[in-house]
């Protein structure tokens, strides 16, 4: 069998575990970055019955994946794909003429498929097939493919924009130390020093409930790290944000003692707890500024989330939002970043349609981003939105 990983700048987390996961077995692996070339390299291949084209993809990226999947269909080649849009929208993905389709957790239904099995209906559950991470590569040492080490999957919020729960599950899983820091020790022998996280929350690692911080499993962490000479180590930055209930001085020494991030991110998503209490998101305005305010006190900048543009959002809603993004900014050393509501498939406020920024809020947004205030990619994800509604519609009347 000849695997082709179709991997782009957006799906590399999600394909590198599972070319870890095919260095085990007698496969031949190639890793396809420029979609172009995939003429020239099937060309090469001499079993072409025996080829699979293997694609991630979130419902972002769905137009693009679906117009390269019929591409690779037009060659007569086979296609698994997992991910994100996968997993919310298992038939609409194999409507696009998928083989098969793998949802949630892959690594242990991907060393399936490498065996042989063959769902009838096409799709793989990993949804109640959860895995132990320590059981799976975080990396794939063979083609030198290393990534930020997932720590934790799973997440016990369930807020009602997010895909994070529905993929990965609502029991954090957390990846032990030990096996951290064995592959810690192979990207270190391949002249990597720069050590990053992913995780729901950073500072949830190693607790049961994926809230309060189990403080002796992150300072052993972090000093391992340090101590097998990582020159950087970044936690509570992106892609391991943290939740704002989780953040106590302790655990914000500790990173300070061990790690190079000036600052800390945190979601509060809105500065309406009507729309907070709608969004479900289980914290509140105070233990957000509590959270902005022990940040600052450690010497870290607090770099604040928000999210723009919602289908239910009222004019007071906005103001309510404006008011507190001001007063933290005029109390704290904080920088926003700022995000426009994309209705995800698989989500509960998928049915609410895109998001859309007044006037009003683009001129504010405007404003902070020229005096240095906000950062983020709300314009891009405006156009995204609009695209994910007119996806939105289209499933409806298709009834997929």
């Amino acid at each position: 069998m000849t695997l082709i990983f179709r991997m782009t700048k957006n799906n590399r987390y999600s394909l590198i575990p599972l070319i870890g996961v095919a260095e085990r077995f007698d496969v031949d692996v190639v890793i396809l970055k420029d979609f172009e070339k995939i003429e020239d390299i099937v060309k090469d291949i001499e079993k072409k019955d025996e080829i699979y084209v293997a694609f991630s993809f979130s419902s972002i990226d769905y137009e693009e994946s679906e117009r390269e999947i019929e591409k690779v269909k037009k060659l007569g080649l086979r296609i698994i794909a997992g991910g994100p849009h996968p997993t919310a929208m298992p038939h609409h993905v194999l409507k696009m003429g998928v083989d098969y389709v793998f949802r949630g957790d892959g690594e242990k239904n991907f060393e399936d498929f490498l065996r042989g099995i063959r769902p009838k209906d096409g799709v793989f559950d990993g949804l109640t097939r959860r895995i132990d991470l320590n059981e799976y590569p975080n990396m794939a040492k063979k083609h030198d493919l290393y990534m930020p080490f997932e720590i934790t999957r799973g997440c016990p919020f369930r807020c009602a924009y997010c895909y994070t729960p529905r993929i990965a599950g609502e029991k954090p899983r957390h990846r032990r130390v030990d096996r951290i820091i064995e592959e810690a020790k192979a990207m270190l022998r391949s002249g990597r020093h720069v050590a990053r996280f992913i995780s729901p929350n950073a500072f949830g690692y190693g607790s049961t409930n994926g809230i309060t911080p189990d403080e002796d499993a992150i300072s052993t962490l972090l000093k391992s790290l340090r101590d097998l000479g990582f020159k950087e180590i970044y936690f509570g930055t992106f892609p391991s944000d943290v939740r704002p209930e989780s953040v106590n001085r302790r655990i914000l020494r500790i990173v300070r003692k061990y790690c190079v991030n000036e600052s800390i991110v945190i979601g509060a998503q809105s500065g309406s707890e009507r729309i907070l209490k709608i969004l479900k998101r289980g914290s509140t305005i105070e233990i957000v500024e509590n959270a902005i305010n022990l940040i600052n006190s450690e010497g870290f900048i607090a770099h604040v989330d928000f999210i723009f543009g919602f289908p239910f959002e009222e004019k007071e809603d906005i103001e309510r939002t404006f008011e507190f993004i001001d007063r933290i900014l005029s109390k704290y050393d904080v920088k926003i970043h700022a995000h426009t509501f994309m209705p995800l498939p698989g989500t509960e406020l998928f049915k609410f349609g895109g998001g859309k920024l007044t006037p009003e809020v683009r001129r504010k947004l405007g404003y902070l981003s020229r005096i240095g205030k906000l950062d983020g990619y709300w314009h891009k994800q405006e156009q995204i939105s609009e695209r994910l509604e007119k996806l939105s519609k289209y499933l409806k009347s298709t009834n997929i």
